[in-house]
């Protein structure tokens, strides 16, 4: 290639015509005509003695060049937008990329929520999440940041606990009016399978219905609910996962020695960064638990 030097009306042409992938979406995300993308395109292309993009009959392939230009931009557009809004919040912006570890449970019934309300506000902070039920991927520095539900957090990891978190007995009004079963123990249940030894819900069904032996058995407490919501059984079931919830007839609510408790927690050496102390404080102000009120920062 040659020495040209790529300033940002460069970047947001490639950008532009990657995420379009024709002349005429490339031309109205930039506001200008067919005519002119087209020769700014053949431009930058003899510019860098490069050809760019392979035209085909679905429109304009980038090649690698021109996904790593891309990603360039993209880069540069976040920084952009970051700035924007630090100057109209009259704070520094909050940037980088922070890893966030929890179980698929906490993610769809507590992190998503939550996260809608405050991310837009962070343009330039970019979050990895991975589901996992396993502590180790902080120790093995995998993650930055964890949510678990416990009740003895491992005592190398640092955090705060949000509050607590009741389970309740229920089963779909489908199921119930299907069986001609009242007592709970003469039901069928869906329970956690050995991937999860002492889970809350175990630990308490053993004490309180020691006969019973769970129809159906899932990895995750996400496809428990799921099997409850589609008919199959009963459960117990953390209350954020199904509360307010049509449809579901709660059997037993604030299940006794069931209860567990949410932590944000990460590593010693992670707690001093600027990005780890917002996240904390955002999480902490919009995760909603039953029964507790917004936490505050």
């Amino acid at each position: 290639m040659t020495q040209y030097r790529i300033d940002h009306a460069d970047l947001a042409l490639v950008l532009a015509l990657v995420r379009g992938g024709t002349l005429a979406r490339a031309a109205e995300q930039l506001k200008v005509d067919v005519s002119t993308v087209f020769r700014s395109l053949r431009r930058l292309e003899q510019a860098l003695g490069s050809v760019l993009f392979e035209k085909s009959r679905a429109g304009y392939l980038p090649n690698t060049t021109a996904q790593l230009l891309a990603q360039q931009a993209e880069l540069a557009e976040k920084a952009l937008e970051a700035a924007r809004v630090g100057l109209e919040q009259g704070r520094e912006a909050v940037s980088g990329t922070l890893r966030l570890t929890c179980t698929d449970a906490v993610l769809h019934g507590l992190l998503l929520p939550a996260l809608v309300h405050f991310m837009p506000a962070y343009p330039a902070l970019e979050l990895e999440l991975t589901t996992s039920n396993d502590f180790a991927n902080l120790s093995r520095r995998d993650a930055d940041i964890a949510l678990r539900l416990t009740t003895t957090p491992p005592g190398h990891l640092v955090g705060r606990c949000l509050g607590p978190v009741p389970y309740v007995l229920c089963a779909a009004e489908g199921y119930l009016a299907r069986t001609p079963e009242r007592d709970p123990a003469r039901m069928a249940w869906i329970a956690p399978d050995d991937f999860l030894p002492n889970h809350p819900s175990l630990v308490w069904r053993r004490q309180h219905y020691p006969d019973v032996q769970p129809m159906h058995r899932c990895n995750s407490m996400l496809s428990v609910a799921q099997l409850v919501r589609a008919g199959l059984g009963v459960a117990a079931l953390p209350e954020y996962l199904v509360r307010g919830e049509a449809g579901l007839q709660i059997l037993e609510g604030d299940l006794p020695g069931c209860t567990s408790a949410l932590w944000l927690l990460t590593r010693p050496d992670c707690r001093a960064l600027r990005s780890v102390i917002t996240l904390f404080e955002e999480l902490g102000r919009h995760i909603r638990l039953p029964g507790t009120a917004a936490q505050s920062g």
